[in-house]
């Protein structure tokens, strides 16, 4: 019989893909329950302040309504901070639903209606009457740029004499860069369908990132340890949004409480930009160097608004002390507090505008020292991490610089800007680095091989649509030499193994490695049952002396020795082995990281200002790729998302009111197909033996980073000017 080969760094379709084009995948608000209800949440019209009154009775007096949910006849929660604060809230005061009379910003839910449908639910909710005490709100960053305060960040202490150096560099830049507030917006809205069950228990289905840690914040809210179980099996799209429980799922779980019925909660695509964003930002950079382009000095400051109850922070500024070689580097960063709700991760958290930043400054430098952009970088390429003053466990970021400029045809550009023209469009060719951490955290995964011959492996992860599915199977199939078909990996259910949260490009590194060495341990099981008989050729042989392949298990030494998996369950029953893994000891030694190097075309129309991406190439070292193909989907969104966050996206807000005003998905601009040209995303060879089990670093986040300021810097080549204000829009190039 002919071996199987491994699927591991296979481009491999998705395991759950029929699923989801058939319809058959349900996600959090397709659950049905026995005399399910439905619930519509009422939001503040003001910013800050605090209710006076809240008049029902109307909504109340609909037939088919069950109940209108407020702070006053809401079930007891608790009453102090710490239950509130789950696995990635922010420092201070967590926000919490339903709990009194204050507003601490505009759009914060303060009834939920709760009816037989969901639009008796909604009409109802029209019905509710609201009286405020207004209080004055600030909710513009800028003009309340003197109350800002530091970050509680681990900012690097500054190394070198910073003002020294700057003074006596020849070439100097000195810039200032903001960038606006943007919204997530999956496909999926936030959902919650709570299953009451006849014990009191309650059974949930939530659009999340982290079913347990969803689980834990609701048992100490609510004091129901051990009577929450949480499912998320599909999520249509997340990045960053369901990392925190979102408030429809509270809110949900009150109103099963207090009726002791099941109930669903929907946010309506409006209601989505209630909660959590990337916040906006100003960020001031100073960049000193020789007369050869030499790094002598940085600084780096970022400005970040904030929520008044928590202190949102993001790894914003540490990149600049990373990414370059440079003796002088100073980095700060500095919050202020407005009447608005917490900002939230947002795929590249920090980094995809710290980086945007950082990068535009460098193309800025190349043109006041008159150096090549790419020349530049590679001028002050930094073996090690100055932050921490490590080596890289890995690092082939100078692969992906010269890969990426060969496929792209840099050596062809020309440096003056307005230089490359065709026909009334301008071109411009920009270039920027990405750089993100490559993490690992504690993670837990059990596999199962039962009489069927069939593997099952789980873990209480994820799948927000990166593919976890699929590579968390390869990565079993491949540990126990078994085809794809008869493994199946099951996730989203907060009672499996545990996991963390599904984020920061560490499913794979943190989950994957507990999956392969849970699979390890289950073939140290198989060769113990095996050698239970006396006259078993396995007798004696250690774990390294045998293989698995094609469902079977034999002899390195003596392949003729073998027998099938199905054979030893036969006897033994069926086997199985969890495993807790955390990262080794051996990294702590070493910086890790992913790197890119993104280049980009643009076409500038000369009289209208209107600007075309026509090409991107994105040549990315990530160690080792379990699935090249979910992997490379990937890098080619985030670069789809770069392209947005330099060109379309902006939350905008209306000072008077405190209020966002496009709030929609025809006024918030996102990227369409008609956006996008080519993209070339590619994966440079990276091997790395220290960062994990797996070599594998991550590529959830690295798509994105970099990519902004590449977009910036192309259609400073293009134009001559340069936008330092994101999004860069016609009316900043005109």
């Amino acid at each position: 019989m002919k071996p199987v080969s491994s699927p591991f760094g296979q481009p491999l379709d998705r395991v759950d893909g029929p699923l989801k084009v058939t319809g058959r995948a349900q996600y959090a608000a397709e659950f049905e329950a026995s005399g399910l209800l439905y619930g519509s949440v009422v939001n503040s019209s003001i910013a800050r302040g605090r209710i006076v009154s809240i008049d029902t009775r109307a909504a109340e007096a609909v037939p088919g309504v069950a109940l209108v949910l407020t702070h006053q006849n809401r079930p007891p929660i608790a009453s102090y901070d710490e239950p509130y604060e789950d696995d990635d809230a922010a420092d201070g005061s967590p926000f919490r639903p339903l709990f009194d009379d204050r507003i601490l910003y505009s759009g914060q839910p303060i009834a939920l209606v709760v009816a037989d449908n969901l639009e008796l639910a909604r009409h109802a909710g029209s019905l509710v009457r609201v009286e405020y005490e207004r209080e004055p709100h600030r909710t513009d960053l800028l003009s309340e740029l003197e109350s800002m305060h530091k970050a509680p960040a681990d900012l690097p202490p500054p190394r070198g004499d910073v003002d020294s150096a700057l003074a006596r560099s020849p070439v100097r830049v000195d810039v200032q860069y903001t960038t606006p507030v943007e919204h997530h917006n999956p496909m999926e809205p936030h959902a919650s369908t709570v299953h009451y069950q006849p014990d009191g228990s309650l059974e949930i289905h939530d659009k999340t990132q982290g079913v347990q840690n969803c689980m834990r914040y609701l048992e100490d809210v609510f004091g129901m340890k051990g009577r929450i179980r949480v499912l998320s099996p599909y999520v249509g799209g997340a990045f960053g949004s369901g990392l925190r429980p979102q408030y429809q799922l509270p809110l949900a779980v009150m109103a099963a409480l207090k009726l002791k019925r099941s109930v669903r909660v929907t946010l309506k695509r409006q209601q989505m930009f209630t909660f959590g964003y990337r916040p906006r930002t100003v960020q001031r950079l100073s960049l000193g160097a020789d007369a050869n382009g030499r790094l002598q000095a940085i600084t780096h400051q970022a400005i970040g608004q904030t929520s008044r109850f928590e202190d949102f922070t993001e790894h914003e500024v540490e990149w600049s002390g990373m990414l370059y070689q440079c003796p002088n580097v100073k980095l700060d960063y500095q919050l202020v507090p407005l009447d608005v709700y917490t900002p939230l991760d947002m795929r590249a958290p920090g980094a995809t505008i710290g980086v945007f930043a950082l990068e535009c400054a460098m193309d800025e430098l190349a043109y006041a020292a008159g150096v090549d952009p790419l020349a530049l970088r590679l001028t002050n390429y930094a073996e090690r991490n100055g932050n921490e003053d490590k080596p890289y466990s890995s690092k082939e970021l100078r692969q992906c610089y010269e890969q990426g400029a060969e496929r792209f045809g840099w050596s062809r550009r020309s440096m003056e800007p307005r230089s490359m023209r065709d026909g009334h469009q301008l071109i411009g060719w920009g270039l920027a680095t990405g750089v993100w951490e490559a993490m690992q955290m504690p993670a837990s995964a059990k596999a199962c091989l039962g009489p069927d011959g069939r593997l099952v492996v789980s873990s209480a992860t994820a799948d927000i649509g990166t593919g976890t599915y699929t590579v968390m199977t390869q990565i079993a199939a491949a540990a126990m030499g078994l085809p794809m078909d008869r493994v199946e990996f099951r996730l989203g259910d907060s009672s499996l193994s545990q996991a963390p949260l599904e984020g920061g490009s560490f499913t794979v590194s943190s989950v994957g490695s507990a999956v392969q060495q849970a699979c390890e341990a289950l073939r140290q099981k198989f060769l113990d049952a095996a050698q239970q008989s006396p006259v078993s050729p396995f007798t004696g042989a250690k774990l390294e002396e045998v293989e698995f392949m094609d469902g079977r298990m034999r002899l390195r030494a003596n392949p003729e020795h073998d027998v099938a998996l199905e054979q030893i369950v036969a006897v033994s029953g069926a086997l199985e082995a969890e495993v807790s893994v955390e990262p080794g000891e051996k990294r702590n030694e070493y910086a890790t990281a992913t790197h890119s190097a993104v280049f980009v075309e643009v076409r500038v129309d000369e009289a209208l200002g209107t600007v075309r991406v026509s090409r991107v190439v994105s040549a990315v070292a990530a160690g080792r790729v379990v699935n090249p193909k979910t992997a490379g989907n990937q890098i080619a969104g985030g670069v789809v998302w770069g392209i947005g966050q330099a060109l379309h996206e902006e939350t905008m807000i209306d000072h008077k009111l405190g209020r966002y005003m496009n709030h929609n998905l025809s006024e918030y601009h996102v990227p369409v197909n008609a956006d996008i040209g080519e993209i070339d995303a590619f994966f440079v060879e990276e091997n790395d033996e220290i960062v994990n089990a797996l070599g594998s670093k991550g590529v959830g986040e690295i798509g994105i980073v970099g990519v902004g300021a590449a977009v910036a810097n192309a259609i400073f080549h293009a134009t001559g000017k340069r936008v330092r204000d994101l999004p860069i829009t016609m009316d900043k190039l005109l």
